[in-house]
């Protein structure tokens, strides 16, 4: 069963492949600034809404989704976007839990399908000299950090799915495959 991708992300394609998923990549255009602050809601609906976006440049073809945000202290962490917006983000992040959520979406001719992730991060107390060096280094992550970088200083452990936390959860695109391949009622 080969899927699309609607994600230009080098991680979630790593995982795919590392998982044995056929796929190709067509990423979404869909803006990401939507009126939605529940985290839950948030990640799903943006998963959808980037499923539907390339679904609709292939018709009857599986087009999977997703969306990763990183909350923490309520706050609603997206990618940085400044290096002043990265020092912000994990500063905060220091020292604290945060929960990462991750929505995906697959769209199998008119049906979607949708699963939702959680995991917790908890990151490392650093001083405010080497949480400044790091900001900027993942500029493209939710959070602004890596743990796909194994060695990453600011993460201290993981609760949960780490390929969550990379941005795809397999758990949940296996259950959305396993979903798509049964017969319609």
């Amino acid at each position: 069963m080969k899927i699309i991708l609607a994600s230009a992300s080098p991680r979630r394609r790593a995982i795919l492949r590392a998982a044995g998923v056929s796929f190709t990549v067509d990423p979404s255009g869909v803006d990401e600034n939507i009126p939605e602050r529940d985290p839950r809601r948030l990640v799903v609906k943006l998963a959808r809404l980037k499923a539907l976006d390339v679904a609709k440049r292939h018709p009857g073809r599986l087009v999977l989704g997703a969306d990763t945000i990183v909350v923490c202290q309520g706050r609603i962490l997206g990618k940085p976007r400044n290096l002043k917006d990265a020092v912000r983000m994990i500063t905060l992040q220091a020292g604290r839990w945060q929960r990462v959520y991750t929505g995906t979406a697959l769209v199998d001719g008119g049906r979607v399908y949708t699963e939702l992730a959680v995991s917790k991060v908890k990151a490392r107390r650093l001083d405010e000299a080497r949480l400044r060096s790091l900001a900027g280094k993942h500029m493209d992550k939710a959070g602004g950090y890596a743990v796909q970088d194994r060695k990453d200083p600011l993460v201290e452990r993981i609760v949960g799915d780490r390929d969550n936390v990379v941005g795809l959860p397999m758990r949940s695109v296996r259950l959305l495959l396993s979903r798509a391949s049964r017969p319609a009622r």
